[in-house]
């Protein structure tokens, strides 16, 4: 698990929350840096999954979790995969066609973008599978 400590901002009526995550010096020492969003910034707000039968309030602080292999299946969907595709459009187009370098590397950009623009239309679909989710902290 991946965890980082945050204070509730404001609740929401289906279960979950706005909380505020502020990055502490123990990030520099984490494992998961490289794919952790909060490591790239100082202060991030997240919605999250609140967990238990607790009484929820705004100022609560809580342990605000993910599994570290949604962490790396988001590495693959926003890097790894673009870059394969943007190859296999540079390979599969200089076997087939013998056109110039730049139309193949402008194909190539343009096959990446057409990527994200599908990823995005998936938006509502991967925020649910990629949901965090918070405990109260024990003090």
């Amino acid at each position: 698990m991946i965890k980082h400590d945050g204070i509730i901002i404001a609740l929401n009526e289906d279960g979950t929350a706005l909380v505020h995550i502020v990055q502490t010096s123990a990030c520099a020492a984490c494992k998961a840096k490289a794919m952790c969003a909060s490591a790239e910034s100082a202060e991030k707000e997240m919605r999250v999954v609140l967990l238990g039968d607790e009484q929820w309030a705004v100022g609560n602080e809580v342990e605000v979790m993910v599994q570290q292999k949604m962490g790396w299946k988001a590495v693959v969907l926003a890097y790894l995969l673009p870059f394969f595709v943007m190859l296999a459009v540079m390979f599969v187009g200089n076997a087939l066609w013998n056109v110039r370098e730049e139309i193949l590397g402008t194909a190539a950009l343009c096959a990446m973008a057409l990527y994200y623009i599908v990823l995005g239309l998936f938006k509502d679909r991967l925020q649910k599978e990629f949901s965090f989710t918070a405990k109260k902290k024990n003090n």
